[in-house]
C-alpha cells in the first residue's frame, strides 16, 4: 500500500453546506462545514447544539443553543451527515399496540 492515504470520508462535497455532527458523550450539532482536516477536525460556522433531555440523556429534545463558530475535534466525531437532503421517518420496526 504505497502512496498518498485516502479518507474514509470525503468532506470537500460537504464544505459551505449545513451538517449535522454527533459528537461521542452525547452531544449533537448542526451548522455550515467551513474546513476539516485530514484527522477529521471539523470548523462549523453558525452552528447550533440540540440540548438533550434531562430525563433521558440519549434523547436530543426541541431546545437548542447558538454556538456560533465551533471546532469539533476529530476525536469525537462519531457521525457527519448533510442537512439537506434527509428527513425523519416512522420506525418501521416499532410493533403496533395490541388492543
Amino acid at each position: 500500500m504505497a502512496g498518498r492515504k485516502e479518507t474514509v470520508l470525503d468532506l470537500a462535497k460537504f464544505v459551505d453546506k449545513g451538517v449535522s455532527v454527533k459528537l461521542t458523550g452525547g452531544r449533537e450539532v448542526t451548522g455550515t462545514l467551513k474546513g476539516y482536516d485530514q484527522l477529521l477536525n471539523l470548523v462549523l460556522d453558525e452552528a447550533i447544539e440540540y440540548l438533550r433531555d434531562q430525563d433521558d440523556p440519549l434523547k436530543t429534545t426541541d431546545q437548542t443553543r447558538p454556538l456560533g463558530l465551533i471546532v469539533c475535534r476529530g476525536t469525537a466525531v462519531m457521525l457527519v451527515a448533510p442537512t439537506d437532503g434527509t428527513e425523519e421517518i416512522a420506525n418501521p420496526f416499532l410493533q403496533p399496540d395490541a388492543a
